[in-house]
Parts: C-alpha cells; structure tokens; sequence
C-alpha cells in the first residue's frame, strides 16, 4: 500500500467524522459547491494577489481593483458557480466587506510577505507523508518566522481556539523539521468578525502535535484495514454533502 497522504484538512475531516473523511479522501465522491468555501477562495485570492503590488499600492483601493477580476476567472472555472449566486453584486458587496475588514487588521504596505501558498511537506513517518498549504509564510529580516491563516468566517467560541490553532502547528512542524527554524509566531485571521488569534508555538508543542499526528494516522490505517470508517453526527452534518447516503442518516 502507498503511504497515507495526510493534510490539516484531512486531519480535521477523520477527527470530526471518519465516515466523511472516507468519502473524501478515500471515495473521492464529488460534493455541491460551498458558496462559504467559494467566498474564502475569492478573498484568499486577491489577499495573495495583492503582494504583487508595490508596498505603497497594497490597500483597500488595489484589493477591489483586484476582485472583479478574479471572481471572473473563478467562474470561469467553474461555470456552475454562476448559477448559485443568484445576486451578485450583494455577493461581491460581502467580498468587499471581508476585505475591508482585514486592512483593518493588518497594513500589508509594512511588510514583505515570503512565501503565499507555501507548500510544505515530510515524512511523518514511513507510513505516512504529511503536507499542506500555508496562505502566508513571512520571514523578518532579522529571522524570525510567521506563519498566517486567513478565515473568511467568525472566530471560533471561547474554548475552541485549540481546535483551530491545531492546523498552523501542523505547518509549523512541518516548517520547523526541515529547516530547523521554529515559527515564533502563529496567527489567524477571522474576517467574519475582524478577530485575529496568536499564538507562539514551543518545542514541546511540536512535540505533542507529532504525536498527536501520528496517533491519527495510525487511526486512519487502522480504519483501511479493517474499512471501518464510523460516522460521528454533530451540528455539521446539516452542510455536509454526503448527508443523504451517510448510515448515520440511512
């Protein structure tokens, strides 16, 4: 057997519901757009975009010179998209709103971003090879890492925020294994509500994430094995696409 592909995302899926996490990764079922998701790209998209400008151009005025554009070539690559939006100038309006939000959270004139889409990989074990992709990757002058994450959404409920942060210690494993550079700094940025949550990661964090990584997949490859993969109902379950054909439901 080939070595288990593991990915924050995938990570995330098989602790919130195995059986989701089969028809992802394993079925490969195809799923209804998320216009949630489809906004998050659009925004992702012109946040990326916009440190190709000079610094003195990164602002709010160049982000929605960028947005038209974009969302033109995000339905160009998915038709469908089209369709869904039934109105699409209040849909840019939220768009224009989340971008807003985030010139308020950050002056990207100040700073030169690395690395945007960074993708980062290794060898969790020989069994499993872990990877992801870093919206932000940033390296100060005098060395110093941090690693950012943009949520088009609200931030997590007091209590949650671990949950969350638990995908930018996975990058900051991977990033800090093979450079031997730990990440000083994590940071996400909820534009749904203009909360942004820090956190600077430690050794024994690593530590503890490794395990806990290693612990899942070893879950995971036991789940193949024995093609066990149980459902877990939760509130998520009302947004999910394979609701209609989940046993939990059938």
């Amino acid at each position: 057997m080939s070595k288990l592909r593991l990915s924050p995302s995938r990570v995330s899926d098989f602790t919130n519901c195995p059986q989701l996490y089969k028809y992802r990764a394993i079925d490969q079922l195809p799923e209804k757009i998320s216009l949630d998701a489809e906004r998050g790209t659009l925004v992702h998209s012109v946040l990326h975009d916009l440190f190709e400008s000079p610094a003195l151009d990164r602002n709010i005025d160049t982000a929605l010179k960028l947005l038209p554009e974009i969302w033109h070539n995000q339905v160009s690559a998915k038709p469908d998209l089209a369709n869904l939006v039934v109105n699409e100038k209040e849909w840019l309006e939220r768009a224009q709103s989340l971008l807003t939000t985030y010139f308020t959270l950050e002056q990207p004139s100040s700073f030169e971003a690395t690395h945007r889409e960074l993708h980062v990989e290794m060898d969790l074990s020989q069994e499993i090879y872990l990877h992801g992709f870093v919206d932000r990757l940033d390296i100060a002058p005098t060395g110093e890492v941090r690693i950012v994450d943009y949520k088009s959404g609200k931030a997590p409920k007091s209590g949650w925020e671990e949950k969350a942060l638990f995908q930018l210690r996975i990058y900051a494993l991977i990033y800090w294994k093979n450079t031997f550079v730990l990440p000083q700094l994590l940071q996400l940025i909820y534009l749904g509500d203009g909360q942004v949550i820090k956190s600077a990661p430690n050794e024994n964090q690593m530590v503890s994430t490794q395990k806990k990584l290693l612990q899942i997949g070893d879950e995971i490859l036991d789940a193949i094995v024995q093609q066990e993969f149980r459902p877990k109902p939760s509130r998520l379950c009302d947004w999910c696409s394979f609701k209609n054909i989940c046993p939990a439901f059938n």
